[in-house]
């Protein structure tokens, strides 16, 4: 049976493009992203793109074989039906397989079915919430084990042609094409925060090519064949009959840099910490110019407005000053952050981008804040989300 988690926010759904049961979610230099284990293929040099419409014939027939389908089982469905079904694809001749950590929650055991016909039953060596991703690992003849290369997100362009490749509604190997709409975007965590409400995962990438349930954890692909991105979710008001989300062209995928940073902490510990700061701002957008008069601000100024500093965090020891009680909003008073470690800050996207890809736990940054309309820096180390 199909399930489909939804995210509301507003009159948009932002769907996890998985096929799941409905419910409902309540929510300095630039430093190189952290390579994966020597296993894993790590770009040294982008490859030659395929023209199309001959070379994504070619591309599909190179990269297929390296994207896996994905059924899950556990209670309460009976044993021999799937609970849910999704799509991976294979990084290293290990074994080791990427997917989205809301594929496979809540499974007792784990299927993967190759493009070859092989199936066998997965290991899941751990999952990060907050990037919602999955490494599992499977123990297969080498023959069935392609990996895929990975590229590097930090060069995609809004623009680009891209290419996903996955399992929507069970129908697996499905190839679709679309551009890149835009980067940095952000989404929900699959964590809750302290005292409610979720974590951030940012720098996601925007497509339009076709995601629907049943494509979450399969690969975003650039034109030449490498993985920039795991498809993650959409952004939907249609459904089918069915309940299941229906592609409206707003898809999100987690960029492969991150995923650099996460699967190789995840095959190692089963885990990955993500630097917090304990701040809660208004929102990813930038603030209009009602808010800015509410906010008595002036109308020029950008940057992320501090409506509540989380009592014990970096953010409060480092000074940071919130505009009041934490959930509320848009009332005067709170910082305004314009720069972290010399790095301009338009929204609260690029602050979360900059935090989830640049820097890590343990790090020292420098916000720069606008303060009674004076720039004040503050500097803070870096700590895992609680």
């Amino acid at each position: 049976m199909a399930r489909a988690r939804l995210v509301f926010a507003a009159l948009a759904v932002a769907s996890l493009a998985c096929s799941l049961v409905p419910t409902v979610e309540v929510p300095a230099p630039t430093a190189p992203p952290a390579p994966l284990p020597t296993a894993v293929p790590v770009v040294q040099a982008p490859a030659e793109p395929l023209l199309a419409p001959q070379g994504l014939v070619e591309l599909y027939e190179r990269v297929n074989p390296g994207v896996v389908t994905i059924y899950v089982f556990g209670p309460p469905h009976p044993a021999n039906i799937p609970l849910g079904q999704g799509s991976g694809f294979v990084i290293d001749v290990e074994g080791h397989i990427v997917t989205n950590q809301h594929v496979v929650e809540g499974a007792e055991d784990i299927e993967i079915d190759f493009a070859s016909g092989f199936k066998a039953w997965a290991t899941l060596l751990g999952t990060d919430p907050d990037s919602d991703l999955a490494v599992l690992q499977v123990e297969v003849p080498n023959g069935e084990l392609v990996p895929l290369r990975l590229g590097d997100s930090d060069t995609v362009r809004v623009g680009e042609q891209v290419v996903a490749i996955g399992n929507p509604f069970g129908l697996s190997g499905t190839m679709t094409v679309g551009v890149v709409s835009a980067i940095g975007r952000v989404l929900q965590s699959e964590r809750e925060a302290p005292g409610g409400g979720s974590f951030s995962a940012g720098d996601l990438i925007q497509t339009d090519a076709a995601i629907n349930p049943g494509n979450s954890g399969g690969p975003l692909l650039n034109l030449s064949g490498e993985v920039i991105g795991v498809n993650r979710a959409i952004t939907t008001e249609t459904f089918s009959a069915s309940g299941s989300a229906v592609n409206s062209g707003v898809g999100f995928a987690v960029p492969i840099n991150i995923v650099r940073r996460v699967v190789p902490a995840i095959i190692q510990t089963g885990s990955y910490d993500y630097p917090y700061l304990g701040i809660t701002s208004l929102g990813e957008g930038n603030l209009n110019l009602r808010q800015l008069e509410i906010l008595q601000l002036p109308p020029e100024t950008v940057g992320v407005y501090v409506t509540c500093v989380v009592q014990g965090g970096p953010a409060e020891r480092a000074g940071l000053i919130g505009a009041g009680a934490c959930g509320a909003t848009e009332q005067p008073g709170g910082d305004v952050i314009t720069a972290i470690d010399g790095q301009p800050v338009f929204s609260f996207s690029d602050l979360i981008s900059y935090l989830v890809t640049e820097v890590a736990v343990g790090d020292q940054i420098v916000l720069t804040v606008l303060r009674d309309g004076v720039p004040v820096d503050l500097s803070l180390i870096l700590e895992p989300r609680p």
